[in-house]
């Protein structure tokens, strides 16, 4: 496995103390608890597809290629690509290639510092989550979470098994199970997608509440519920200065991109690019606060935090929303 995560490029799995995996562990119900999911999810085979391709791209692979690794027929690969994003195979696969990227960074920095862009009022901005947030005290941050109640629960999402965090005020992180053909930082089971969260707010309450998640796990991933009258609360925890970074990335639109330098420049911070990353890394609300909308100046999909193949399937699965728009 580690040599397969290697030749895919993948980052070093995030490594958690002994005691936050402990206590991770116990804090997840026993598998038999957990509703029975259907095995073969649409995600499970696009991610097999985005697999063969990163290895394989350069060979330019056949319909029929791509399918018989996904372990499905040509036919089967169209109609999921249709069902699960609404593009053909041959969309899609153009949307996820450097020279798409490329586009989606034209006038990035401008994208920053406009609200509302032509074009995007109406119906057309559907493709906004309308997300209002706050931040909470620099104190809060710096006591770890302690006093903080935090809700969590595992749910079914466009791109594998979500974990859904939440307080009293608002959504407060977003994360995945993930595996070796996902890659990022955090590969295991449920137990290490909980792990990555209590490591950032250790002195943190949390209890196991899927009732009190799953709205929210129904309000990010259906694009039919993404309306200005009912507005997205999220919470955002950290320091001041990611904080900033992470409310910059909560203004790139949909079907758009921009770079670490731009955020920068944003924030009034020009030399800060490398700093920015790393706030980009740490976000804990990934989807909604769209860190997989920041890519190389080259236009380079770069790192992410969940792998860059959920990376490569979240941009192509928002192509095809913005082409249903």
């Amino acid at each position: 496995m580690t040599a397969h995560i290697q030749k895919l490029g993948l980052m070093r799995p995030t490594r958690f103390s002994d005691a936050v995996l402990a206590r991770a562990t116990r804090a997840v119900p026993a598998a038999a608890d957990f509703p029975s999911v259907a095995p073969g999810s649409d995600y499970d085979t696009v991610r097999r597809i985005l697999a063969y391709i990163t290895e394989n791209w350069r060979a330019q692979p056949t319909i029929e290629a791509i399918a018989d690794a996904a372990g499905a027929t040509p036919t089967d690969v169209h109609h999921l690509f249709r069902r699960w994003c609404g593009l053909t195979p041959k969309a899609f696969l153009q949307a996820i290639t450097l020279d798409h990227a490329k586009g989606l960074l034209g006038a990035s920095a401008s994208v920053l510092d406009t609200a509302l862009e032509v074009g995007l009022s109406g119906p057309g901005r559907l493709h906004d989550l309308f997300v209002t947030h706050e931040a909470m005290s620099p104190g809060e941050w710096k006591a770890g979470g302690g006093g903080l109640s935090l809700s969590y629960g595992f749910h079914a999402s466009p791109f594998g098994e979500a974990l859904i965090v939440t307080t009293e005020r608002g959504l407060a992180g977003l994360g995945w199970v993930s595996d070796g053909l996902d890659g990022g930082k955090v590969v295991g089971g449920r137990a290490e997608a909980l792990a990555d969260m209590m490591r950032r707010w250790p002195h943190a309450d949390y209890r196991y509440d899927p009732q009190a998640t799953a709205p929210y796990a129904a309000r990010v991933f259906d694009p039919k519920a993404w309306a200005a009258e009912t507005p997205l609360r999220v919470v955002l925890i950290g320091t001041d200065f990611e904080v900033r970074v992470w409310e910059t990335l909560l203004r790139i639109p949909v079907g758009r991109a921009t770079t670490y330098g731009d955020v920068a420049c944003h924030i009034g911070k020009p030399t800060a690019s490398r700093a920015v990353g790393m706030a980009v890394g740490k976000n804990p609300i990934s989807f909604v606060v769209p860190c997989h909308r920041v890519i190389g100046k080259s236009g380079a999909l770069t790192g992410y935090h969940w792998g860059l193949t959920r990376k490569r399937a979240i941009l192509g699965w928002e192509a095809g929303q913005t082409a249903a728009g």
